[in-house]
């Protein structure tokens, strides 16, 4: 891949992941309640999920940018408006978080309910949809390989996803109380605002 895109791709897709969320809070959630090493399946199925959103999003955007090259331009106008209203939502965020911090805590927790409820919350996830659509395509070259484009794109974007779910479950109370903290949540919230705002006009600076 393009060094420059590389660079750019993995601190936006980071704070995208460290933002709170469904997932980041399911993890959170499941590492206090259920312990980090049953916490695993969970993050298992989230990842096949993120995966499977991510490969057809950006499989999706390619076939309609082969065939359609207009209605690609429209796609990627349409993700800039989209990521500027995400932008302008976190700024405007509260700082409450995604879900109750109660959610998950029940009495069924085995390894397939796991599994399945980190798989069903990462593909049944709308925003997850949007920022794929809107966010991978401009990172991938017509000059460079596809797939290989793609294949580094989703392992980035699954490392990302790990790593930011693993600091939530082994976070446990003491991320759970930083969290509950509306002030700090709101600060996650501006900074990951202000990136999406830069990388919307990017998105669309080469369509001007």
């Amino acid at each position: 891949m393009d060094a420059s895109l590389l660079f750019l791709f993995i601190p936006t897709f980071f704070l995208v992941s460290i933002t709170p969320g469904m997932c980041m809070t399911l993890a959170l959630t499941l590492g206090m309640s259920v312990g980090v090493r049953r916490t695993l399946y969970m993050m298992l199925g989230e990842l096949l999920g993120v995966a499977i959103v991510a490969i057809a999003a950006v499989l999706g955007v390619a076939a309609i940018m082969l065939k359609f090259p207009l209605l690609f331009t429209g796609l990627k106008l349409i993700g800039g408006a989209y990521l500027t209203y995400i932008a302008i939502q976190m700024w405007r965020s509260k700082g409450n978080m995604a879900i109750s911090l109660d959610l998950a805590r029940k009495n069924d927790t085995s390894r397939f309910t796991l599994f399945s409820q980190g798989l069903i919350t990462a593909i049944a996830n709308p925003k997850g949809w949007a920022f794929m659509i809107s966010l991978l395509p401009p990172f991938i070259s017509p000059d460079q390989s596809f797939y290989l484009q793609l294949l580094t794109l989703v392992a980035i974007i699954l490392c990302s996803e790990f790593i930011c779910m693993m600091i939530y479950a082994t976070g446990g109370k003491t991320l759970g109380m930083l969290l509950a903290n509306g002030r700090n949540v709101k600060r996650v919230n501006r900074i990951s605002a202000l990136l999406m705002f830069a990388v919307a006009i990017w998105l669309v600076s080469d369509l001007l």
